[in-house]
């Protein structure tokens, strides 16, 4: 009996482990082994060319995988501004819900890709590489003007040519 019981409370304690390591909007795990979203050391060739086709575009906002800081193993779905390539690759900026009044957070407003309609900033000092794979699906676009304005702040942190 007392055997079972273990077998039971461990099988608990992964449940709850792994409870902890899900997403609440993306209802999606935490932990990545196949990480493929990393941070860009190339060039970036930016543009603005977004199409509503359900593939990602320069422009748009797409829901993908991101790394936390902290812990590249670990991170969650979320909200990334498409602003270009590098190399093969799809270059973005992450949002988040939360204003910081930090100089590298870009306001860009609320827009289809949060379905709580919050308004979002851009975390212009982190610049990442996606595949197509990478990209979950596409949130909507960012009008020009806004996506001027993460490109101009992006360029006071990273190496990027129109």
């Amino acid at each position: 009996m007392v055997k079972w019981l273990d077998i039971l409370l461990r099988l608990f304690r992964q449940v709850q482990a792994a409870q902890r390591e899900r997403d609440g909007i993306a209802k999606k795990t935490t932990k990545r082994a196949d990480r493929r979203t990393e941070h860009v050391d190339d060039r970036v060739r930016i543009s603005y060319s977004p199409e509503a086709d359900g593939d990602a575009d320069p422009g748009e906002v797409v829901w993908a995988w991101v790394p936390f800081r902290e812990d590249a193993n670990r991170g969650k779905d979320r909200p990334v501004v498409i602003v270009g390539r590098t190399g093969d690759d799809w270059a973005g900026v992450p949002l988040t819900s939360k204003n910081k009044g930090r100089n590298d957070h870009v306001p860009v407003g609320s827009g289809g890709w949060d379905p709580k309609g919050r308004p979002s900033w851009a975390k212009v000092d982190r610049l990442l590489r996606l595949d197509d794979g990478d990209v979950r699906r596409e949130g909507s676009a960012l009008d020009r003007d806004r996506f001027d304005d993460v490109v101009g702040n992006l360029r006071k942190y990273h190496d990027v040519t129109p």
